[in-house]
């Protein structure tokens, strides 16, 4: 069964928490999407802790991610 979004490329330049689970919705539902973060930084929200997971993000980070 195809989803419903399939045909979707979503380019997420978003960063904390709306943009990042609007597009990961978009992905459950079928979309490819390509997240773009600050280059040498990254995502804000990788350092929001604790806690922290064995690589050392942040778990908010990954719950939304």
């Amino acid at each position: 069964m195809a989803a419903a979004l399939e045909n979707l490329h979503i380019v997420d330049f978003s960063r904390i928490l709306a943009g990042p689970f609007a597009t990961m919705l978009l992905g459950d539902l079928g979309a490819t999407v390509t997240k773009i973060e600050r280059p040498g930084v990254g995502d804000d929200t990788r350092s929001w802790g604790p806690p922290y997971d064995d690589s050392n993000e942040a778990t908010y980070f990954q719950s939304i991610n």
